[in-house]
């Protein structure tokens, strides 16, 4: 089952603007190393969900793993061959809208190498581009 919330105040929502960087959330808050996003894009909860197994695989349950966004976002979809009209289709799935600069996950109590090497392989499954961040003061 993927990530979405348990409830919500409306059951669907508008497309919004994912324009701008990420003004909250784009520091590290928890670990000592961080994946940082460079582009903007939906990012599904079967995505996260990809990416938190891939960095967990290659860890062998060391260190600690921070999780910093949720799928909040509603997405609708009509089924194929739909005519228009006749209102917006039913919930498909729910996305965390990311922006450039929002820390998507963060890691401690691993060396520098292992870190990197667990958010390459997690980047592989994110639908844009990031990079490794790390605390001011962490040996790399």
């Amino acid at each position: 089952m993927a990530l979405a919330p348990s409830r919500t105040k409306y059951r669907k929502s508008m497309k919004g603007s994912r324009a701008g960087n990420a003004k909250r959330g784009n520091t590290l808050a928890f670990g000592e190393f961080g994946l940082q996003s460079l582009s903007r894009g939906p990012m599904t909860g079967q995505q996260i969900e990809a990416a938190r197994v891939t960095i967990a695989r290659h860890l062998k349950r060391k260190g600690k793993l921070w999780i910093r966004v949720f799928p909040h976002k509603p997405v609708t979809k009509k089924p194929a061959e739909v005519r228009m009209g006749q209102g917006k289709g039913p919930v498909e799935f729910y996305v965390a809208v990311i922006k450039p600069g929002a820390v998507l996950f963060e890691l401690a109590g691993v060396p520098a190498t292992i870190a990197k090497e667990a958010f390459r392989l997690a980047d592989a499954k994110l639908p844009f581009r990031c990079r490794f961040i790390q605390r001011e003061g962490v040996a790399s």
